[in-house]
C-alpha cells in the first residue's frame, strides 16, 4: 500500500479539502501512474453532491487522468516506466460478457468498475485523479501520444471519447450536417471532432455569447436557441443532433430538426426526469438515444485521431487549492472550455 495526497469530498455538497488515501500495491498486471494533471468533468460534481443519486464518501472525483508510468507489475507488458497514458471514467470491468470482449467495455453486463464513487474487484472503494498516484490494471489504462500535452490531453479522457464515440458511431463525416447543443466541456470537443471529421458544424447555444469561439473552434454556423426562428429556419436539417447539456430540454423542438433517419444523441445527464413526447419521433423514424464515453480501445483511437488532427481541450489550468471555486465556475458556465488541476499542487 501507498500513502497518497488528494483532494477528497468528505460528504455530499461538502467543499473538497486535502487529504491522504491509500493506494493499492502494484499487482502483477498493474501499473503505478504519477499523475500529473487532472480534469474536472461536471459528472464530478453531480457525484459529489449526490445529485445522479447516493454517492459513497469520502470521495476523491476525477476520471481525466493524464500522467507518467512510474512502476509496473512483473507481468505488464503494454507499458513501461517513463510511458505518458491515461485514464478514463473505467478500471476494470468483467472482461468475460460479450461487450467487454467486443471491446465495450463501458457497456459491461455487470457493470464497470468506475474510477471513483465504486467498488474495486478487492471490494475497496475506488478513488479518481485528484490525487498524486493511481493504480490501474493495465488493460485500462492508454497511451497519450506525443503529439498531444498531458494537460490538454486529459479532458480528452472523458470529453473526448464522450463525444468521439457517438459521432464515430453515427457516421459522421464529408457530407453530414451536426448539430452540437452546448459549448461547454463537452460541446467544445464536440465541434472541434465533428469538424476534423469532415463534417458541417451547428452549434446550438442559448445565446450567442461565445459565438466568436465556436467558429474558431470549427463551426460553420452559430445560432442561439433562445430565439425561436431558429428551430424554423433548420427544421429538418441535421444529421446528427449532439446534446452535451446536463439540462431538461423541449426534446420535440429538437427533434424537429433531424432529417429523416436522424439521430439525436444526449450524453448529457440531467439530474432530474425529463419529458418526451414520442409524436416527436413518429413519421420521419429519428432516433433519440444516448450514448455513454467509450471502450478502451475507442478511446485510444480517439487519443490517436486527436494528435493527428492536433486536437487538444480548451483548458484553464489550476491549482488544487482552487477546486471548490472551480465547481462553483463550472455551474455558472465561467470556464472556457475545461479547468484541469495541475497536481503538483495536492
Amino acid at each position: 500500500m501507498t500513502t497518497v495526497a488528494a483532494y477528497a469530498a468528505p460528504a455530499a455538497k461538502a467543499p473538497l479539502e486535502r487529504t491522504t488515501i491509500e493506494r493499492r500495491a502494484v499487482g502483477e498486471f498493474d501499473v503505478l501512474i504519477d499523475i500529473k494533471f487532472a480534469g474536472i468533468c461536471h459528472s464530478d460534481i453531480h457525484q459529489a453532491r449526490e445529485g445522479w443519486g447516493k454517492a459513497t464518501f469520502p470521495m476523491v472525483p476525477g476520471h481525466e487522468i493524464a500522467g507518467v508510468v512510474s512502476e509496473v507489475g512483473p507481468g505488464v507488458t503494454k507499458y513501461a516506466v517513463g510511458d505518458r497514458v491515461g485514464v478514463g471514467c473505467m478500471v476494470d470491468s468483467c472482461r468475460e460478457c460479450d461487450n467487454c470482449r467486443a471491446g465495450l467495455q463501458q457497456y459491461c453486463a455487470e457493470g464497470p468498475v468506475w474510477t471513483y464513487n465504486a467498488v474495486g474487484k478487492d471490494g475497496e472503494p475506488t478513488y479518481g485523479g485528484y490525487s498524486e498516484k493511481i493504480v490501474v490494471d493495465e488493460n485500462y489504462v492508454v497511451r497519450i501520444p506525443d503529439g498531444l500535452s498531458l494537460d490538454v490531453a486529459a479532458p480528452l479522457l472523458c470529453a473526448g471519447i464522450t463525444t468521439y464515440s457517438p459521432l464515430k458511431h453515427f457516421g459522421v463525416g464529408p457530407g453530414k450536417k451536426v448539430a452540437v447543443v452546448g459549448l461547454g466541456g463537452l460541446g467544445h470537443m464536440g465541434v472541434k471532432i465533428a469538424h476534423a471529421m469532415g463534417a458541417e458544424v451547428t452549434v446550438l447555444s442559448q445565446s450567442l455569447r461565445k459565438k466568436d469561439d465556436g467558429l474558431r473552434l470549427g463551426a460553420d454556423h452559430y445560432r442561439a436557441t433562445s430565439d425561436p426562428q431558429t428551430f424554423e429556419d433548420l427544421r429538418g436539417t441535421f444529421d446528427v443532433v449532439l446534446n452535451t447539456v446536463s439540462a431538461p430540454l423541449d426534446f420535440a423542438a429538437y427533434l424537429s430538426l433531424l432529417r429523416t433517419e436522424g439521430a439525436m444523441v444526449n450524453v448529457g445527464l440531467p439530474e432530474e426526469p425529463v419529458r418526451i413526447e414520442l409524436s416527436a419521433i413518429f413519421g420521419n423514424r429519428r432516433v433519440l438515444t444516448s450514448s455513454n464515453i467509450g471502450g478502451i480501445p475507442e478511446t485510444q483511437e480517439m487519443l490517436d485521431f486527436c494528435a493527428e488532427h492536433g486536437l487538444g481541450a480548451e483548458i484553464e489550468l489550476i491549482g488544487a487549492d482552487r477546486i471548490n471555486e472551480a465547481y462553483e465556475r463550472v455551474l455558472n458556465s465561467d470556464v472556457r472550455y475545461r479547468f484541469v488541476i495541475d497536481t503538483a499542487t495536492i
